[in-house]
């Protein structure tokens, strides 16, 4: 296999932290892949890879062969990760496997519908959490630090570096990727998500992407400026879609159904209460969102549909949201803007920065709850229109998701 697979290079030992709620724990990554041959789900006369450790040349993988995930593996800056379509790629049950791209990293992931590319747990009995999901790390700006002086953000995961000043920095492609029973936790602390997205620019292509049956987030937005088209996520045991850290980039035509188990359809900070706002100048997340869909299971459940907060920005269009307690909730404070912790959110909607128009409320009980510390009607921040469409998911969605 060559430099496809790296089998036989003896890698260095890399060390990286992860940092957890309360504390933090050591994960020493080596190249451990592994090789046996004729043992594959295709019977096509390809190998079974087991893929773990650090990868310092390109991977390319090859589709008469079947690759598991047997720990962290982190493709280092300079090389590439091509994924042909149609693979399916799987993961053995642990919270210290997943996939990292590193800054100046790519992954070539171009699946199609009729073929897409999956991500999944190599359970025969799969579960949420069985293992950690995808990550991607990009040189975009956030607002954890001041990226202005150099520095960079440190990733919750494997405390990888990312973040930056390169708008269009590019992760590479991610099309028709589904991730599977993702959102196992590091130690029972750190948190993967279906799909993490660090200060990834919009450099980097996303279309077509599914977090489904994850124990955590879906889709999460850690700043970057990416733009993402057709998302869908089904069956998070957390939130579905997270933005924060100054997230500012596009998302158009989500999709979201929601779990008992799940919290949030969507979750908006402005930028990580856990750290500060510490960009500079002061910015906050404000993203462009359209044709969004999200399904809950009725208004009784006493769930909400999008929080906002943190001092979030942004624009939603053409929502339909069903089957809720709450529509919108907005939380913020009026403290004195230019703080590190201010969350001025509800002067966003006083500013006309953070609105959500054409707007179809169904079984929702409560559509607007403002709890910002600002004054304004809930007509200041939402237009309701009774021929909002969502997005057409029977569409899009057809062939390669799963519900």
């Amino acid at each position: 296999m060559k430099n496809q697979i790296l089998i036989g290079l003896a890698l260095a030992a890399s060390l990286f932290t992860s940092c957890g709620d309360d504390g933090t724990s050591d994960i020493i990554i080596t190249d451990n892949s592994t090789t046996t041959t004729n043992n594959n789900d295709n019977n096509n006369g390809g190998e079974t890879i087991l893929l773990k450790g650090n990868y310092s040349s390109d991977l390319v993988l090859d589709a008469k062969n079947q690759y598991i995930l047997d720990g962290p593996v982190v493709m280092e800056a300079g090389t590439t990760m091509q994924i042909p379509a149609g693979m399916t790629i799987k993961a053995n049950k642990g919270t210290e496997v997943y996939l990292a791209i590193s800054q100046d990293a790519k992954i070539v992931a171009e699946g199609t519908a009729a073929q897409p590319i999956v991500f999944t747990s190599n359970s025969t009995a799969p579960n949420a959490g069985d293992w950690g999901g995808l990550i991607l790390l990009g040189k975009a700006p956030t607002n954890v630090v001041d990226v202005t002086t150099g520095a960079t953000a440190t990733s919750e995961i494997a405390s990888l570096p990312y973040g930056g000043t390169v708008t269009d920095d590019s992760s590479g492609t991610l099309e028709y990727v589904r991730v599977e029973y993702s959102g196992g936790k590091v130690d029972g602390q750190s948190e993967n998500n279906g799909i993490s997205f660090y200060g990834v620019g919009n450099g980097t292509i996303v279309n077509y992407i599914q977090a489904f049956e994850g124990l955590d987030d879906g889709v999460e937005f850690f700043g970057g400026t990416v733009n993402a088209s057709y998302i869908s996520v089904v069956n998070s045991d957390d939130d579905s879609v997270d933005w924060t850290e100054g997230y500012n980039g596009t998302l158009t035509n989500v999709y979201v159904k929601q779990n008992l188990d799940g919290d949030k359809a969507f979750e908006c900070d402005g930028y990580n209460t856990d750290v500060g706002n510490n960009s500079n100048p002061i910015n906050y997340s404000a993203p462009n969102v359209s044709n969004v869909t999200i399904e809950g299971l009725g208004s009784a459940n006493g769930k909400e549909a999008i929080r906002l907060r943190a001092g979030t920005k942004g624009i939603f269009d053409n929502v339909v949201i069903k089957g809720y307690q709450e529509g919108f909730d907005l939380d913020g404070d009026a403290d004195v803007a230019g703080s590190t912790n201010d969350n001025p959110t509800g002067q966003g909607v006083i500013d006309g920065l953070l609105q959500a128009t054409n707007v179809l409320f169904t079984d929702v009980t409560t559509e607007v709850k403002n709890d910002t510390g600002f004054t304004f009607n809930d007509t200041d921040f939402v237009t309701v229109n009774a021929a909002a469409t969502g997005t057409d998911y029977a569409t899009w969605g057809a062939g390669w998701t799963r519900n």
